[in-house]
């Protein structure tokens, strides 16, 4: 099942061939958590949400309040019975026009797939990374929303599996890196807990959020957002990723590099204890 503009459909129901979510990439996108009926850090979603498409001049309906989305979304978890399930919510413009809409009005989708765990878990399975240099993030405000233009993800993710990698990082235009193909960048250097500013061209992440309010609370070790340099991963004790769906990733291996994980383990218990 699929609820598209609040009524529940099959989910073979398909999109039309003038989607400008199809033609043009027009379009924006959250990344949600379900758990036992309870959307997690969906106000930091909605809020996001409402940036995005105001930043591609999308027009916000009136009715597109957060009780509205937050009951759209349960209302299909509920009818596909997942107890624990990803959410996809895609807000795309209306048809007309070519690369100058017609209707700045949108319609969305809302998707859901199972997830086999309510809990962020830890992984100690090996978890090697390295650069993706074939294309870059660009420094500005698009490249930090979630629009449907992904292209760099998907090239990026082929060339992960050609190379045997779990993984890649993500440059900017500055030849800083931004984040990995799904999710943001954390390095542990020094008792310094660092990720790329959002100015650096990086996803402004809801999970990315979260680790920044829960680490600077702990007042364990600094926290700063700083650019950072394919030089710096080498000389980091840990690095991992984190997104909304999986937590937190540790790397295990960089280059010739092996990290510690222990940072991260710790900080996935104390994750699991705020939601």
């Amino acid at each position: 099942m699929i609820n598209s503009n609040g009524s529940l459909l099959p989910s073979t129901a398909e999109i039309t061939n003038t989607n400008r979510g199809f033609l043009y990439g027009d379009a924006v996108f959250e990344s949600i958590k379900v758990v036992n009926n309870k959307i997690l850090f969906f106000e930091d979603h909605y809020f996001r949400l409402m940036a995005s498409m105001r930043i591609v001049r999308m027009e916000i309906p009136m009715h597109f309040t957060m009780e509205y989305l937050e009951e759209q979304i349960l209302n299909l978890a509920k009818e596909v019975a997942y107890t624990v399930c990803r959410i996809r919510l895609t807000v795309y413009r209306n048809e007309g026009g070519l690369y100058q809409p017609t209707d700045n009005s949108v319609s969305f989708l809302i998707q859901a797939f199972p997830l086999e765990n309510d809990n962020y878990t830890f992984s100690n399975l090996a978890y090697e990374v390295d650069l993706y240099k074939d294309f870059m993030i660009t420094k500005q405000l698009l490249s930090t929303i979630k629009t449907t233009n992904k292209i760099i993800n998907v090239t990026g993710s082929i060339y992960a599996a050609e190379n045997g990698l779990q993984n890649c990082l993500l440059l900017n235009n500055e030849k800083n890196v931004v984040e990995a193909l799904n999710g943001n960048l954390f390095m542990l250097l020094n008792s310094k807990l660092i990720t790329p500013p959002i100015s650096d061209g990086c996803l402004n992440g809801v999970m990315r959020k979260q680790i920044l309010e829960l680490v600077r609370k702990q007042e364990i070790v600094e926290v700063a957002e700083e650019s950072i340099s394919p030089f710096d991963l080498q000389k980091a004790d840990e690095l991992f990723i984190t997104n909304v769906i999986k937590g937190i990733q540790p790397i295990t291996k960089y280059r010739k590099k092996e990290f510690a994980t222990g940072f991260s383990e710790k900080l996935i218990a104390d994750l699991n204890e705020l939601v």
